[in-house]
């Protein structure tokens, strides 16, 4: 068993920028596959990004010019940034791992989530 948890969430205001962090109980460096998800109110979670094994990276079309998911330096955390941030952007950030190490699957294990609001 993997716990995650997820740091970073906060309110925001249009336009600013924000740091989420997911960190792992052991490492996940090259073992998993690494994605955030993003559930907002009345809506179903859904990918918003994932890292896999091996470094490569897929993003949501419509988020990948302002959402950019990274390893951290250390063997047990990711990154999310999040730029310009939007109203439209606010939702709870999952952070989840797969054992396949692929982003084909859904993740093995979850964080509880962190809030993100953007508001004025």
């Amino acid at each position: 068993q993997v716990e995650l948890e997820e740091s970073g969430g906060g309110l925001v205001q249009p336009g600013g920028s924000l740091t989420l962090s997911c960190e792992a109980s052991e490492s996940i460096s090259s073992r998993y596959s690494v994605s955030w998800y993003r559930q907002a109110p009345g809506k179903q979670r859904a990918r918003v990004a994932c890292i896999n094994s091996f470094g490569l990276i897929d993003y949501d079309a419509s988020l990948k010019d302002r959402f950019t998911i990274a390893r951290g330096s250390g063997q047990n955390t990711v990154v999310l940034y999040i730029d310009v941030l939007k109203p439209e952007d606010t939702a709870v950030y999952y952070c989840g791992i797969g054992r396949s190490g692929n982003c084909y699957s859904t993740p093995t294990y979850w964080g509880q989530g962190t809030q993100v609001t953007g508001t004025s």
